[in-house]
Parts: C-alpha cells; structure tokens; sequence
C-alpha cells in the first residue's frame, strides 16, 4: 500500500511516556512517521521536547488543551489523505496494522472501521497473541460497531457529516456526536478482528480527572452533553438497548467460533471477553 494514502494522527496532553511507548511500537512494526500528525495539547512535561526530536509529517503545538474534537481537526487538515487514522497515544500497534484495517474496509465497504483491541495493562505477550488472533479473525467484523481508540475514515466521510465538533469543553464526548452523524447518515462502519491494537486505557482522560480533582470514577464530559444529540429520552435508552443487545450477540458468536472476541480486557493476568 502506498504511505500516501493514508495519514494518520493522534492528540496529546502530558503523559510522555505512553507516547513514547506508542512511537516506539511504530518504529519497530514500520509505520512511517512521516505519515503522523502529533497535536500537543499545551503538555507540561516533556511531551514536546521528545516530539522535537522526531521526524513526523506534522507537530502541532497548541498553547492550551483545546480538546480532542480541535486536535483531531487540526491533524486531518494538516495532512490530507484517502483515510485519516485517527487514534489515541496509549496504544500499542502490530505488524501491517495500517494495511490490514484499510483493505479490510475496502472489502467490506466501510467507510469508518476500527481495529479490535486488547485493553489493560501489559501482562502479556502482545506480539504473539496477535500473530495467531489476526489470522483466526481475519474474517470476522462487527459490522454497524466503531470504538475512539482508532478508527480510519474515508475522505468521503468528511465531506458527508463534516468534521469533529471544535468544542473545548466537551471533554471526550466529541467521538459519540461524531459517531452519531454517522449513523444518522447511514455511513457504514465495522471493527474488524484483521488488525489488533493493544489499548493501556484513557491514560489522557485520567490525567485530565486528576488534574481536576476528579476520582477516576466520576465522568470528565459535561453531564448534559447528551442534549446535543436532540434525542428523547426514550430514543437514547432504545439506542443503547439495541447496541449492548447487538454487542452480546457478536460476543457470544465469537467465542463459540473462535475461543475469544474482538474485544478484551486484562484483569487478573487473564482476558475478560467482551
């Protein structure tokens, strides 16, 4: 696959050490930097010395935490592509992760498609698992599904519903109202078992409650941010129903077929499918 046709970016705030461990992850599995837009939020640790140091497609240095919704923004303008990948720092990704996700959703005919993750701390060997969990669930995709960690999205997407909605304050909640245009739109999306990523966990989100004086059990986002997706009540609760209704049958499925399924967390040294 030629590199330009895709780019890919992410948003960061503090943390410096989950981005070097995802650039790493990078480097050792070829993907080229010089396809990654990096958008630092107004970090105060090390975050942009070390990005100084690296040779991306794009450094974009923002003088405050202009949130997730700009940031991503700011990252598939400043590189225009046939797919903007747009994932979080915290991850750790494998071999032709990249090519995998894209010729899975060109197959399918998605226009959003996310890789299947692992979440949780790192007790495990990544690089084996996903040797024999990519080629096990190669086929296997949660057509209608879509996670913020990483998803890909085609050119086309944006010119259908736009871009994320450039509100500081919404605090992490820009992914649903985007994923929501989505679905209104009828934009086909997946999460395919192709191509896997391991995910440490919102380490942003848990600074930025920190930083708050939030536990880590209280939402970041506005309480009421819900209101801008102008649904009752009723249509809410019907939409969730559906969705953890859909997602126990693709569970289940999984692990007949396959012992496992296309989403995991590590607890207790073992995976808790989902």
């Amino acid at each position: 696959m030629k590199k330009d046709k895709y780019s890919l970016t992410f948003a960061c705030y503090n943390s410096v050490e989950y981005t070097k461990l995802c650039i790493d992850s990078m480097i050792a599995q070829g993907t080229p930097l010089d396809r990654l837009v990096v958008i630092d939020n107004g970090s105060k640790d090390e975050t942009r010395n070390y990005l100084s140091t690296l040779h991306l497609g794009g450094r974009i240095f923002n003088s405050q935490n202009l949130g997730c919704g700009v940031a991503w923004n700011q990252g598939a303008l400043h590189l225009q592509s046939e797919w903007t990948i747009v994932m979080n720092n915290d991850v750790i990704v494998s071999p032709m992760w990249i090519e995998k996700l894209i010729n899975t959703a060109e197959t399918i005919g998605a226009k959003i498609i996310s890789p299947a993750l692992i979440e949780g701390p790192l007790d495990y060997d990544f690089d084996l698992f996903e040797q024999d969990a990519s080629k096990r669930m190669k086929n296997t995709h949660r057509i209608g599904a879509r996670h913020a960690v990483c998803l890909a999205i085609h050119q086309s997407v944006w010119m259908e519903i736009g871009y994320f909605q450039p509100v500081p304050k919404l605090l992490g909640y820009e992914d649903t109202l985007f994923f929501n245009e989505a679905r209104k739109a009828k934009i086909k999306t997946a999460i395919t078992g192709a191509s896997w990523l391991h995910h440490y966990g919102s380490i942003t989100q848990s600074a930025m409650k920190l930083e708050r004086g939030l536990k880590e059990s209280d939402n970041l986002p506005y309480r009421y941010n819900y209101k801008l997706l102008n649904q009752t009540w009723l249509e809410r609760k019907l939409i969730k129903a559906s969705r953890k209704k859909q997602e126990k049958i693709w569970r289940d499925t999984e692990i007949e077929n396959f012992g496992m399924s296309i989403h995991g967390v590590r607890e207790n040294n073992s995976t808790n499918w989902l």
